[in-house]
């Protein structure tokens, strides 16, 4: 079994004969390289540019083309989707990623991505998986999501132009391919579940975040909540878009905490999203809670409304776990402190790590063994 450190090890040996993952591995390298540099120089960007890399002005152009086609994707959003990624595709984050798997016995496949639009760059993690396991990308962009992949993919191939025959984009059916990893709603699932019935898939439906508050958080912990639930608007799957507390919660202290994000209401969607969400609330005489930028509202379902939280309450330790259990299969991430198994931190929902996957299902492992 030849394992990815083997395979990492024998791509510094500059032989000229290199696999698809070696090539694969140097590429993104120097992509999480050119994002960081990106980071780091944004302030005196045109500059910097101009003298070392003109990939990072073309970079921006990708960002400034992604706001106009996506009024959902602010810089700021898109900013910090890059900087996650600067911090990922490392040498030392890769490597430790992949060594558990023996992905030197990949059977390379055409891989078909049919990719979410939901927050930036949402798909970039299949993708990376498909390319570094030594597959082929079959690539169909969400149209709410399409010109920051493009520039990864067109960065990749003037990088390493061995790149070019991995990566393919297409508009209409899909006809050649191997295997199929699709992103969708829950109702998209079952036509894909249908449509691809005949090649080996991994199907993703819709997920939701949740928070388990005790009472006894910190205001630090808290604010940071306050990410979970507003970076993106709320509109990825690891967004915060429901809270259990205990009976009695004092709402005051969640409120006050959250108060520094106050002026995502002046996001005009978003603003819309709320006025019209608060305006719906009223009419039905629901009983909410409000401060003027996000809305409480007690609810069954783990997925609200953009603008709007759910909150549900718990009895006991006990019957939090059972409540647990059984959503178990709707949850994407649970955030809390010592509460729940497989928790993440206040303020981490959108810092998912390379082994963190969508709907718990492993991408690598799914494509190893296809």
């Amino acid at each position: 079994m030849l394992t990815f450190v083997q395979i990492y090890d024998q791509s510094k040996s500059f032989t000229n004969i290199m696999t698809p993952q070696q090539h694969s591995f140097k590429a993104f390298v120097k992509l999480g390289a050119l994002f960081q540099h990106f980071c780091d120089t944004s302030d005196n960007l045109e500059l910097e540019a101009n003298a070392n890399n003109a990939w990072l002005l073309r970079l921006d152009t990708a960002i400034a083309k992604a706001e106009t086609g996506n009024t959902w994707f602010t810089k700021d959003n898109i900013l910090f989707s890059i900087k996650e990624w600067a911090k990922l595709l490392t040498e030392e984050n890769l490597s430790n990623w992949l060594v558990q798997y023996a992905i030197g016995e990949n059977k390379e496949k055409k891989v078909a991505l049919i990719l979410a639009g939901n927050i930036p760059m949402v798909g970039f993690h299949d993708l990376l998986t498909t390319l570094l396991t030594g597959n082929i990308a079959i690539v169909k962009l969400s149209s709410k999501d399409k010109f920051l992949l493009t520039f990864v993919a067109d960065f990749l191939i003037e990088t390493d132009g061995f790149m070019r025959s991995r990566i393919r984009f297409v508009e209409g059916l899909l006809t050649d391919y191997d295997a199929v990893i699709a992103t969708g709603s829950t109702n998209t699932s079952r036509y894909f579940e249908y449509y691809f019935s005949k090649k080996p898939h991994l199907i993703r439906k819709n997920r939701n975040s949740i928070a388990v508050l005790t009472g006894k958080e910190t205001k630090l912990q808290l604010q940071a909540l306050g990410a979970d639930i507003f970076r993106y608007y709320g509109l990825g799957c690891r967004n915060v878009s429901k809270l259990l507390v205990p009976k009695a919660y004092n709402f005051d202290v969640f409120f006050e905490a959250i108060y520094s994000y106050k002026d995502i209401i002046n996001q005009i969607k978003y603003a819309n999203n709320y006025d019209y969400n608060k305006a719906v609330y009223l009419m039905s005489e629901f009983a909410i809670l409000d401060n003027g930028f996000l809305i409480l509202k007690e609810d069954t379902s783990h997925t609200s409304p953009i603008a709007s939280l759910f909150y549900e309450y718990y009895d006991s330790p006990e019957a939090l776990d059972a409540y647990l259990l059984n959503a178990k299969e709707d949850l994407q991430c649970i955030v809390s402190d010592n509460v729940a198994l497989q928790e993440i931190p206040f303020g981490t929902s959108q810092m998912p790590q390379l082994n963190e996957y969508a709907d718990g299902v492993d991408t690598v492992e799914f494509l190893l063994k296809t």
